[in-house]
């Protein structure tokens, strides 16, 4: 699976920096607002969200915290060059951020990190697989059941 990665940051340089560093390994897109990561959202399947936690008109956690609903499984993380633990504690509670990393970010400290979300989201979804599938067979076996019953 090709993961794509969704980094929201109103810095250029730090777009252009993040997409430079990691387009090897991932698909990265970018967007310069939370108005422009919630469309790429809407046309894209997206595995894991990076978004900077101090932006003109939206938080990084205020954007996370409005998509939820229409976009729940994406892995969260926010970047951030500020250390408050206000933020952290919103980041956890509202936006389920899975880290919290530090700006300017350790280059293979930040790859560790994805790859680590990758796991959580393969892991997640291939949990919803099976749950699906054991639901389908007992729905199967209930329906086997209620013919012997009958017969």
């Amino acid at each position: 699976m090709s993961t794509n990665i969704l980094y929201v940051d109103d810095e250029p340089h730090n777009l252009s920096a993040f997409a430079a560093t990691y387009r090897r390994l991932y698909k990265i897109f970018t967007a310069e607002s939370a108005e422009d990561g919630r469309k790429i959202l809407d046309k894209e399947d997206i595995h894991i969200i990076i978004t900077d936690q101090r932006m003109p008109k939206t938080t990084g956690v205020e954007f996370l915290a409005s998509i939820l609903e229409e976009h729940p499984d994406p892995i969260r993380m926010i970047l951030t060059g500020y250390t408050d633990i206000d933020a952290v504690i919103d980041a956890i509670n509202k936006g389920q951020v899975y880290r919290y990393i530090q700006k300017p970010w350790m280059e293979e400290d930040l790859r560790i990190n994805i790859e680590k979300a990758i796991e959580i989201y393969t892991l997640r979804k291939e949990n919803r697989e099976l749950t699906e599938k054991l639901l389908v067979a007992n729905r199967q076996l209930e329906f086997i059941a209620r013919q012997n019953l009958l017969s």
